[in-house]
């Protein structure tokens, strides 16, 4: 695989999981101004997703979504870990976590393909941006 398609697909796969997690993790959340949040979280991996199937299909590459083993592996992890404590603080460490290991394999992945297209490297220098404030911002529900 190209080091585009390798980004891209990140990309994807990245979102895809924000687009598995984030509903059943709004079903638990009390706090509106966190449900807020997380919509538009949620918004803006739909948004990337799109993009990156976008740039995937125009540099005729394939997409790699997530495999049926890794949604029941998140699946079961989001409901282990949230089985004993449901709370809004509890559901925003999750949130950090998975933003922070996003952010440290986009970083990874860019520095791995450094002579990937600009429009790609920007889509995931984006991402990384998205993934930082949203770490920010779902700091203040600890």
């Amino acid at each position: 695989m190209n080091g585009n398609a390798e980004l891209l697909n990140f990309v994807v796969q990245n979102s895809q999981m924000g687009i598995e997690t984030l509903p059943r993790l709004l079903e638990m959340v009390k706090n509106e101004k966190l449900s807020e949040h997380l919509r538009k979280q949620l918004e803006g991996y739909e948004d990337f997703k799109r993009k990156a199937g976008e740039l995937l299909c125009q540099q005729n590459c394939e997409k790699k979504e997530l495999s049926g083993m890794e949604k029941i592996k998140t699946y079961l992890m989001m409901n282990l870990q949230t089985m004993m404590d449901k709370s809004d603080s509890h559901i925003a460490q999750m949130l950090i976590q998975g933003s922070t290991m996003g952010v440290t394999d986009a970083v990874k992945r860019l520095h791995d393909y450094q002579d990937a297209d600009r429009k790609v490297v920007d889509l995931m220098e984006d991402l990384r941006k998205f993934e930082e404030k949203s770490i920010e911002k779902i700091k203040e529900f600890l």
